[in-house]
């Protein structure tokens, strides 16, 4: 009889992350559920054999890959599976160490690289005639300037580097999106970053929000699947809140082939793109996304594909069509599935309700949107990230935890009032 594969899913907590607790579970798997957060709402699924509890890599990025390094040293673990950006560049540079303990489910360097750099995946991106937004690099508020006198306001500031991992300094810098109007609110934004990251400037485009998303080995696409946003948050654009499968779109798949055949990815991947007047590639997403589990309630099993190509039982996957036409790969899946992550869903209600625009020039939800998403979450039909059929305790750990976020704030909304 075969030995019992094991595998350890940090960032526990997160939708992403119980999909794959769960779909592994239901497959036999020895599962270990990781995270910072000893209340992790992964930690109370039933297909759990066992807990660990690591230092937040957001406050020592080297305590953390100590803490995990330790802990498998005690133990056969087959496969690490690391969820989120803190969590996956600091055991990309040491993976070394875990070479003879484990396998990491993390792209090779240079792959992994070019998509933590959206300037180089832009460089990329237009080399292989991916469609990109017109975009100027600058590290200074003189090129800022003189950007702008190029492109059209309102304008997009991204830091090329969402995750600056500092391993000297054990610490991980995040930057974030933002927006400027006109020429004296850049400078503002700009004071900020300048010194700190460099600045991807692009005119604001309007559309919708698409995701593909795919597992790939060596550039090889072995299964995808398509989803648009129907909210995200922040209203402007940001993380999914509520979305819905899709037909795959064949140009927007050819585009992302093109993409991860050039990186030779191997592993779970998302293209994004934006579709307005023509569809504009995003980013590349290179690690587990938030909505993946609308694609395993539309049936395609990421997680078990992914734990598969790395510890494979024997397996064997269909190739994609030898022709190399553009084409949906393996099985179909459910179109028309929609999914939400609740408490996002709860935030994106209440903003579009109240009305408050971080950014009030740019497009701008109607409330009959928000009473939408508000039947979304009455509807039977719509499901919720954790919904899970008899694996119903995660979804009481994320009430728990939304519940102690308000109290949080609303401790901390007085304390500002006294004072």
């Amino acid at each position: 009889m075969s030995a019992r594969r094991s595998v350890l899913v940090t960032d526990a907590g997160r939708g992403c992350a119980i999909a794959f607790l769960r779909s592994l579970g239901r497959k036999g798997w020895h599962v270990i559920a990781a995270d910072s957060d000893a209340r992790s709402a992964g930690f109370r699924s039933r297909f759990v054999a066992e807990r660990f509890v690591y230092p937040a890599p957001q406050r020592s990025p080297r305590a953390f890959v100590e803490s995990l390094h330790a802990f498998l040293s005690t133990r056969a673990v087959d496969l690490v599976i690391p969820v989120t950006d803190e969590c996956i560049h600091p055991l990309a540079r040491a993976r070394a160490r875990f070479e003879g303990l484990t396998r990491l489910a993390i792209a090779h360097d240079e792959a992994l690289a070019t998509v933590a750099d959206k300037h180089a995946t832009l460089d990329l991106a237009q080399r292989l005639g991916v469609p990109v937004p017109e975009t100027r690099l600058v590290t200074t508020l003189a090129e800022a300037r003189r950007a702008a006198g190029e492109l059209a306001f309102p304008l997009v500031l991204k830091p090329a580097v969402s995750r600056l991992y500092h391993a000297a300094e054990d610490r991980i810098e995040a930057g974030h999106v933002t927006f400027a109007r006109d020429l004296p609110e850049l400078e503002r934004r700009m004071q900020a970053l300048v010194g700190r990251h460099e600045v991807l400037l692009q005119s604001y485009q309007e559309g919708v929000g698409v995701g593909v998303e795919c597992l790939a080995h060596e550039g090889r696409i072995l299964c995808a699947f398509q989803h648009r946003r129907l909210a995200e948050i922040p209203v402007s654009g940001g993380a999914s809140a509520w979305r819905e499968s899709v037909t795959l779109d064949p140009v927007l798949f050819e585009h992302a082939q093109k993409l991860i055949e050039a990186l030779r990815w191997t592993g779970l991947v998302m293209v994004e793109f934006k579709l307005g007047a023509q569809p504009w590639l995003l980013e590349i997403n290179g690690r587990v996304w938030g909505s993946l589990p609308l694609a395993c309630l539309a049936g395609v099993d990421f997680p078990g594909e992914l734990a598969e190509l790395y510890c494979p039982s024997g397996a064997a996957y269909a190739p994609l069509d030898p022709s190399g036409a553009t084409r949906a790969p393996l099985a179909p899946y459910k179109i028309g599935v929609r999914a939400y992550n609740f408490e996002l869903m709860l935030y994106w209600i209440a903003q579009v309700l109240l009305g408050r625009a971080r950014h009030p020039y740019l497009p701008y939800p109607g409330r009959e949107r928000a009473l939408a998403g508000l039947w979304g979450l009455l509807d039977p039909a719509q499901k919720s990230d954790l919904a899970g059929g008899v694996d119903f305790a995660p979804r009481v750990g994320e009430a728990a935890r939304i519940v102690r976020k308000l109290a949080a704030k609303l401790v901390g909304a007085r304390a500002a009032e006294a004072h």
